[in-house]
Parts: C-alpha cells; structure tokens; sequence
C-alpha cells in the first residue's frame, strides 16, 4: 500500500513541477513562445495518445471499448466545451476570472488523470513489483508538461502566478485518489481501464485539434509552431521508447 500511494502521489505532484516553471517566468511570454510552447504540448499530447493511450486501449479491450471510450471523450468535451459558463472565482474583490476555453484545458487534463492513475494503481497491483515504479514514472514525465500547459492558459487569463501554478497541480491530485482506488479494486478497474485509456484519448484529441492548434497558429507563428508541434511528438517518442 505504501508503494502505490508514494507512486502514485510522486507521478501526481509531476504536475506541479511543469507548472512550477510559470513562477520563474518574467512578465508574460511573447505570442510567439506561448504559440510554440503551446505547439508543444500539443505534439507530447498527440503522440501519447496515439502511442500510448489508444494502443494500451486496445491491447487491454479491443476495438470496441476503443470506439465506444473515444467516442464518449469526444462527446463529453463538446458538451462541456457548449455549456460550461463563464466561472468567477472570488478568491479577491477582483475576482478570478476563467473563461471556457481554459476550463476545457483544466477539465481535459483533468479526466484525462483518471485513468492515468488508474493504470497506476493496477500496475501496482500485479505481481512484478518494479512494473508499479516504472508506470508512475512515465506518467510523471507525461504529467510534467501538462501541468505546464494549465499554468500557462490560466496565466494567460490574467491569473496570478502562483494560484495558476496552485490550481494546475491540482489537477493532478486526482490521481492519488484513483491510484489507491485502481490498487484496491483490481479485477473490477482492470474492466474499465481500456475505457478510461481511450475517453482520456478522445478528451485529449479533442483539445489537441479543436483548441491547441488553432491557437498556435493565430499569430502568424505557423512554421515555427508546426515544427514544434513536430518536436514535441518527437520527444514524448523517445520518452515510450526508452520506457
């Protein structure tokens, strides 16, 4: 039990440690890093999901729960992205405010650490006690830029700092809570953890070409998010593969 809960709290709080890069930043970035940085993240986004995500999906459930967990990830997004209002925050006599487009963001990097830790805590539960550790360490590594990329879109609404970077690493707190429940509910989570991979694949895609790319490509800075975009797929590749 110690194992998962260090495992997943460790993979959670990786979160933190990519949005923790927004405190050391001076002052807002310029369109054009925000647009390559942003193209970034869609390109790690992208490659795991398509090389991690949905292929674990189907070696765990087949073609159908890959469908069906897809569909409903694309479908849940939509809907959210349709009727989520506008959210004032009163943290201050300002107020926090945080449009729809970043509470998509927060939302989808939200589902999509559900099943995360999930895998975690199932991974824990088999009989290879290393496979555990190496599960909440390429989670980790995932979660990094993630939390990164929240920080950077409530930044730019105009929140501070140091609630974005509070607020992203929550995200990510979810996955000590669903790590100890995927340990402790195995046979039962093992049924829907190709479900879960894939609606975290839909979610993802989603995000990824509905708000990521449009908005790195608003600013004239096309071919330099394009060939970030690339590099980001590049790097998160090399990441499953020496995994």
């Amino acid at each position: 039990m110690s194992q998962v809960l260090v495992g997943s709290t460790l993979s959670a709080l990786s979160t933190g440690v990519g949005a923790l890069l927004i405190l050391f930043l001076q002052g807002t970035i310029t369109h054009k890093w925000r647009d390559i940085l942003l193209a970034f993240t869609a390109g790690i986004m992208m490659a795991a999901s398509l090389l991690s995500l949905i292929p674990e999906s189907l070696a765990a459930g087949g073609i159908l729960p890959l469908l069906i967990g897809i569909f409903l990830g694309v479908l849940t997004l939509t809907i959210m992205e349709k009727y989520i209002p506008h959210i004032d925050l009163e943290h201050s006599r300002k107020g926090i405010e945080i449009d729809e487009k970043a509470m998509l963001i927060v939302a989808a990097i939200t589902l999509h650490n559900i099943p995360e830790g999930l895998s975690v805590g199932v991974s824990y539960a088999v009989e290879q006690s290393e496979t555990g550790n190496l599960i909440a360490f390429a989670i980790g590594l995932q979660n990094a830029p993630e939390g990164f990329l929240v920080a950077l879109f409530l930044m730019n609404q105009k929140i501070k700092k140091f609630n974005a970077f509070i607020i992203a690493t929550l995200t990510g707190a979810i996955e000590i809570v669903t790590g100890i429940l995927g340990y402790y509910l195995t046979s039962f989570v093992n049924f829907l953890v190709p479900y879960g991979l894939a609606f975290a694949a839909g979610a993802m895609l989603f995000i990824i070409y509905k708000e990521l790319i449009p908005e790195s490509h608003g600013d004239g800075n096309e071919r330099n998010a394009t060939f970030s975009f690339i590099i980001g797929i590049l790097f998160m590749i090399i990441l499953i593969e020496s995994l």
